[in-house]
């Protein structure tokens, strides 16, 4: 599998390019490739989605799997900095969907600020930061229907690893 498995679906973001994207995601983990992994969740989440999706409803909006990537890399595995990718990220977001896939990026932030505490912010990118409460605010603004609990279950479920440095 490689980055051309996207190729079929064109222009199109729905279920089925995000089980792509999470199959890929899925495959790059499984070769050790953790932070083109991390990007490939980004990709799934920027999906657009519906509840009702059967891809959506046996595989949810990846958080999990997220905090899985973020506390398994290996050391010596390349995984960049996802605290800082996570911020610039949610910040730059245009169309399609940038409401959810701005709240999505910043949930990710916030899982990746409490899994991971050593990483660095980017402290020259000026951005208001938000809370928690935000974040799960603007998922129930604009995400799924039980996507904010499906977050907050795997954000209170994180330990934090005691590994901050960047690869």
């Amino acid at each position: 599998m490689d980055w051309r498995a996207f190729n079929e679906h064109g222009d199109t973001r729905d279920a089925a390019f995000y089980l792509t994207a999470l199959e890929y995601g899925h495959y790059l983990w499984q070769r050790g490739f953790a932070a083109r992994a991390i990007l490939c969740l980004d990709r799934a989440m920027g999906a657009e989605l519906q509840a009702s999706d059967p891809d959506v409803l046996a595989w949810p909006v990846p958080y999990a799997a997220m905090a899985w990537f973020l506390t398994h890399t290996p050391d010596g595995v390349f995984i960049g900095n996802p605290r800082v990718h996570f911020q610039h990220y949610a910040d730059r977001l245009k169309a399609p969907r940038r409401d959810i896939r701005r709240a999505r990026a910043w949930a990710c932030w916030a899982l990746t600020r409490r899994l991971r505490p050593l990483l660095p912010a980017d402290p020259k990118h000026a951005v208001i930061e938000p809370s928690e409460n935000e974040i799960a605010a603007a998922l129930n603004r604009h995400g799924l229907p039980g996507e904010t609990v499906l977050w907050r279950t795997v954000l209170q479920a994180c330990e934090p690893v005691e590994r901050g440095k960047i690869l």
